[in-house]
């Protein structure tokens, strides 16, 4: 009935599961509750609500942009792999780099990444304004997302240095998104990000409400940004 659910919850937000993947989700939710009980990786230990609340609500991120063949996607502060995990396993087609600042999660995500054999899963030790500041990393990404990392002034300096230009970032809120993007519009704009869209969305099968923003990047972002992060969450642009 879980697998059914997530199935069929995807379904109504575009994305195809087929049988592989379905066993894929269920061994990360295995991997997932046995580490949780090494070191704190989610509150939510059933595995329905993992489905709906870690999986479906990752996968919500299909509906706020097109996900191309080959395309370089970065889960900023990816914690236990949300949204980047469940994106590389419905997607094998496009390369996933899940950015981490722990060290105890990156060793969870790699188990993650050869037990579940996804080879399009890169995993980056760094902070997220310091990935920002790297040649390899800076503009380098066509969709960059991030889930409940930071309010919205501080996580655009986060992550919109990592989108490339014609690229998009996608911000994970819950419905009361609002407040937060009006604080953060003048830095968006100093950034390079273009007007920012708020998709709107309840979680296939329940009444949970979620907010994507959508931030385009429409010019490079300045050489003195990322700053770094004492700055970032002290000053907010």
């Amino acid at each position: 009935m879980i697998k059914e659910r997530l199935v069929n919850g995807a379904f109504e937000l575009g994305v195809k599961i087929d049988n592989e993947q379905a066993e894929k989700f269920a061994e990360y939710t295995e991997l997932l509750l046995e580490w949780n009980q090494k070191f704190n990786l989610t509150s939510i230990t059933d595995p329905g609500e993992i489905g709906v609340k870690h999986y479906l609500d990752s996968l919500s991120c299909f509906r706020a942009a097109r996900f191309r063949n080959g395309d370089g996607v970065a889960d900023v502060g990816t914690g236990a792999g949300f949204p980047g995990v469940p994106i590389a396993i419905v997607r094998p087609d496009v390369k996933v780099t899940l950015i981490e600042a722990t060290n105890k999660k990156l060793t969870f995500l790699d188990e993650v990444r050869q037990r579940l054999n996804l080879s399009n899963i890169e995993l980056v030790h760094s902070r997220a304004e310091e990935a920002g500041r790297i040649p390899e990393h800076r503009e380098h990404y066509n969709i960059v997302t991030a889930r409940a990392v930071a309010d919205m002034r501080v996580l655009v300096e986060y992550c919109l240095p990592l989108v490339r230009v014609g690229g998009v970032f996608i911000a994970m809120k819950g419905p009361g998104v609002d407040s937060e993007l009006d604080g953060a519009r003048p830095g968006i704009g100093t950034l390079g990000g273009g007007h920012p869209e708020v998709i709107r969305l309840a979680l296939p099968g329940t009444d949970i409400e979620r907010s994507l923003v959508v931030i385009k990047k429409q010019k490079p972002t300045p050489d003195e940004f990322p700053r770094h992060g004492a700055k970032i969450v002290k000053k907010p642009l």
